[in-house]
């Protein structure tokens, strides 16, 4: 796990388990008004991506000691793309939210207080099933009336990606920004174990992309990711974040 500066507090440690990511290539214009000041769009092989991403959010505490009574596990889905941050010296490769969906409402409602973040609260549920060498992972939620679903399948023997791979970036961003009223920058950091991965053998969004997106996310959530995967997961620690602009 990458160690943490002296100065910083932990504000929450969780495990998250069972990450299906799905990756969708996008034109660059469609996110540069949700980049927040002073960072940049980062970019893979000089492609830009968004990712949706499912995942189940386990044994979670606050300062890292604290657990919350009916609050520590929960399921995740968030749309997120990638930003950096040249910090002195030092490149910090960071994510940004679109919007995170989960089942409880203090959830949404602190996370929004906090960092700024875009949670919204919906009826969420999942199905793990790890049969032999098959690993299949589904996480839905209910927007109006109506079931989306993401999902992953995936085979074989999992490995940690490559160095330099489109897995490798994905996976190893440990910073998250956050652009809150009157334009102030948030930025936090989050360490975690790089993760083993599953190539998905298939994968996809179903439901109404559009209305819980927006009609630019939503038609990309619609067509085939450019690449899926499923990773393992790991421990975590989330950090309390700073203004930075």
């Amino acid at each position: 796990m990458k160690v943490p500066a002296p100065a910083e507090r932990v504000f929450l440690s969780a495990e998250w388990r069972d990450l299906v990511m799905l990756n969708f290539e996008v034109d660059p214009g469609l996110l540069r008004s949700h980049v927040p000041p002073g960072t940049e769009l980062d970019s893979f092989g000089g492609k830009t991506f968004v990712s949706l991403v499912g995942f189940r959010f386990l044994r979670t505490k606050l300062l890292g000691i604290l657990p919350i009574p009916y609050h520590s596990n929960f399921d995740e889905v968030n749309l997120r793309f990638y930003v950096r941050r040249q910090q002195g010296a030092t490149l910090r490769r960071g994510v940004v939210f679109i919007r995170e969906i989960v089942p409880r409402r203090a959830i949404a409602d602190v996370a929004r207080l906090v960092y700024g973040e875009n949670y919204t609260r919906h009826p969420m549920r999942h199905s793990i099933n790890k049969d032999g060498a098959c690993y299949t992972a589904e996480y839905e939620w209910r927007f109006k009336q109506r079931w989306c679903r993401l999902c992953g399948r995936a085979a074989g023997i999992p490995a940690a990606p490559l160095e330099g791979s489109l897995e490798q970036f994905i996976t190893e961003h440990y910073w998250g920004y956050s652009q809150k009223r009157k334009g102030a920058c948030v930025e936090y950091h989050v360490t975690h174990d790089p993760w083993l991965v599953w190539t998905a053998t298939t994968a996809g969004f179903e439901g109404a992309g559009d209305a819980v997106y927006g009609s630019g996310f939503g038609d990309v959530l619609c067509g085939a990711p450019d690449s899926a995967f499923i990773a393992d997961g790991s421990a975590v620690q989330v950090f309390m974040g700073r203004r930075i602009s």
